[in-house]
């Protein structure tokens, strides 16, 4: 099993809006904002070479959207998801399993292309996985939330009946401390499911080189969203956020786990330690360093 980081490019959000209540006096400093109020960000995903499976977690933002939806966001840097793949010898057609942590655009875009005037699968041999609470939130999206689901992003990928889901167990639906359901295509991946961010947000947990590596989504971000209460103004039920990230913290601590950050524009991967001020970062470094 070997593991693979794979940037696809970076973008900038709102700093007020990706650190909640935290004033800008204090995350400033933590990710210095442009003359917009607006932070870079990494859209880094995770390449999983696991026996004759290739999976992707999750693919970035894509490119078929139109110039004005990009201008909001400011996409930069010489990374592609093709170029990250190249570099380790694969291409789209290798991937055969697709996870998708969840359905905002900025994780699951890069999983439908444009050929013409038809929108297809980017990956044309790979399942892709998602599961039914999360597909029917994000079919279904609240006047808040829908800005994030696009159907371009959504809808082809049933239709292309290349989607499975993954089940959701009753156990875990609403309790974050029982066992963790395993990946239905590989042992090397539990999966934690998370509600604060989003409804039945997937977090895959990884066994690798005798260590536990956990991709965390946007339960946190990045590794300046560890302390409790720097929660994004994005997420939908930020006390379920609170609870969640105090759990995690406290069993990854225990753990010795490691983190793999999606958004962090600078830190890929990170320990934990137990400090006078809570639970913190300990030390980082890159994927191809463990």
């Amino acid at each position: 099993m070997r593991l693979y980081t794979i940037n696809t490019g970076y973008f900038k959000l709102d700093g007020g809006a990706m650190f909640g209540v935290v004033p800008k006096s204090i995350w400033n400093k933590l990710n210095p904002a442009d003359d917009n109020n607006m932070c870079n960000w990494a859209l880094r995903c995770l390449l999983i070479e696991d026996g004759n499976r290739l999976i992707l977690i999750d693919n970035g933002i894509g490119d078929k959207q139109d110039p004005k939806f990009f201008s909001h966001y400011y996409l930069h840097g010489a990374d592609t998801l093709d170029r990250s793949l190249e570099k380790y010898g694969f291409g789209r057609a290798d991937i055969t399993d697709v996870f998708l942590t969840h359905l905002h655009f900025d994780h699951c875009g890069g999983s439908i292309k444009k050929e013409g005037d038809r929108l297809v699968p980017a990956f044309p041999n790979a399942i892709y996985w998602s599961n039914a609470l999360h597909w029917n939130w994000a079919n279904h999206p609240n006047d808040r939330e829908k800005a994030s689901f696009l159907k371009e992003n959504i809808i082809p990928i049933q239709e292309s009946g290349q989607l499975k889901f993954i089940e959701v167990p009753v156990a875990v639906k609403n309790d974050f401390n029982n066992p963790l359901p395993i990946c239905p295509f590989t042992d090397n991946i539990s999966i934690r499911f998370v509600n604060g961010h989003t409804t039945s947000m997937m977090l895959p947990q990884i066994s690798y080189k005798g260590r536990t590596i956990v991709y965390m989504a946007d339960l946190l971000p990045s590794a300046a969203h560890i302390p409790l209460p720097y929660v994004m103004a994005y997420d939908m039920f930020p006390l379920t956020t609170l609870h969640e990230k105090r759990s995690f913290l406290q069993e990854a601590a225990a753990n010795d786990h490691l983190l793999f950050f999606e958004h962090d524009p600078l830190i890929e991967c990170c320990s934990l330690q137990v400090t006078d001020r809570g639970i913190r970062q300990k030390e980082g470094f890159r994927m191809d360093e463990l």
